[in-house]
């Protein structure tokens, strides 16, 4: 019986290159009628984290392997019903009013090492926004324990109302994840894994959308059939793509999302992001490229050293750095003693002014009144200039 299942484990669900142990409880080497088995499959939680996988994570307490643990009657044992799909009613996001996710007082530390210190944090419905910092800064480390993936030392969070920890089933089901480097089969195919995922989720994935994720990841056919072992980097981040948006979840936790893929494929993603937000979904997504976050985030959180250091719109963002503006004058002029407030010159020539200017240009404007103002340039401040300040000094 445990050789028939291991097969069954093996090509059913392909969990063949993560199993390292399977135990069958009160079996005595077969199933009776009625006869509950206890099926413990030692396997990649991140994986399963990141298709939704709705059971608890444990842990053998003599090697610490995450392990899944699931409850199969013998009836389930077919290639009909995959055990863990114990119910299918349909996941929304609950509601409308509570933050798509709520983070209070989250801490983690490994002996004197604190990866996440205090942090506090609300996502609202419908927003994107971007989670920042440096690597080692702790931005895994709390999408891992959001996920349940790790337990905190103190704090609590919440998805859509719902306990990360003491209600993580409808939490997790809520989730479209796709983690940093997807932890697949090389043995699969692209097809296959897909198969496999959306098997594990609470409610049927559309095979229409499937398919039109394909076309516009450009993963054609012929790719899907190859084994995951001959995929590129960029192939397997459209197939974690594909399986993160094909199930339309409220909640979307991208952690990298472009990396590995060509600019027309990362157009592409900006339009699936768009899309998803038009339709009300929310998406909290780790990036290292701050154009990209400048183009799709409505807000950052910039974590740095895992303390939450800056929390902002990306409009007031800006504010918090100067402006470079230039003044061309069509005659020679001579500089003013002094300037407004927030107003600095960085170089006066006779018919050049360069300043730099923090806060509204009316004041500039009102002093340049009546003098021979041929041109005027004015340069935004751009997402790098704020952001590296946090890096390098935590609040400047």
């Amino acid at each position: 019986m445990l050789a028939q299942l291991e097969r069954f484990c093996l090509f059913q669900f392909g969990v063949c290159a993560t199993v390292f142990q399977l135990e069958i409880h009160g079996c005595r080497g077969s199933v009776g009628l009625g006869l509950t088995a206890e099926i413990y499959i030692f396997i990649q939680a991140d994986l399963m984290m990141s298709i939704g996988w709705p059971g608890p994570i444990l842990r053998d307490p003599a090697t610490n392997v995450p392990r899944i643990k699931k409850a199969c009657p013998k009836a389930m044992l077919t290639k009909q019903v995959h055990p863990w799909m114990l119910g299918n009613e349909p996941v929304s996001a609950t509601d409308p009013q509570s933050p798509a996710i709520s983070i209070r007082g989250l801490t983690k530390r490994y002996g004197s090492l604190t990866a996440l210190n205090d942090l506090n944090l609300d996502v609202v419905q419908g927003e994107v926004l971007g989670f920042l910092g440096l690597n080692g800064a702790g931005k895994t480390t709390a999408i891992r324990l959001l996920l349940d993936l790790l337990r905190p030392t103190s704090g609590a969070a919440s998805i859509f109302g719902h306990d990360c920890w003491l209600d993580g089933l409808a939490a997790r089901a809520r989730v479209g994840y796709l983690p940093g480097e997807l932890g697949i089969y090389p043995d699969l195919t692209g097809l296959e894994v897909l198969d496999f995922l959306a098997g594990l989720k609470r409610q049927p994935v559309d095979k229409e959308r499937r398919q039109e994720l394909v076309e516009r990841l450009e993963l054609p056919q012929r790719d899907l059939r190859r084994k995951l072992r001959q995929y590129s980097t960029g192939m397997k981040r459209k197939l974690g793509l594909i399986q993160a948006f094909e199930g339309d979840p409220p909640l979307l936790i991208l952690d990298e999302p472009t990396e590995g893929l060509d600019p027309l494929m990362q157009e592409s993603f900006y339009s699936l992001l768009k899309e998803a937000r038009q339709r009300g979904r929310t998406v909290f997504m780790s990036s290292h490229v701050l154009s990209e976050v400048e183009r799709v985030c409505d807000r950052i959180a910039l974590l740095r050293k895992g303390e939450l250091v800056l929390l902002t719109g990306l409009d007031a963002l800006r504010g918090l750095t100067a402006r470079r503006v230039r003044v061309v004058f069509s005659r020679e002029v001579l500089a003013p003693a002094g300037l407004p407030p927030g107003h600095e010159f960085l170089e006066t020539a006779p018919r050049c002014w360069r300043l730099e200017v923090t806060g509204p240009l009316g004041p500039l404007l009102t002093a340049l009144a009546g003098l021979p103002v041929e041109d005027l340039e004015v340069r935004e401040a751009r997402l790098e200039d704020v952001v590296l300040k946090y890096y390098r000094e935590g609040k400047p």
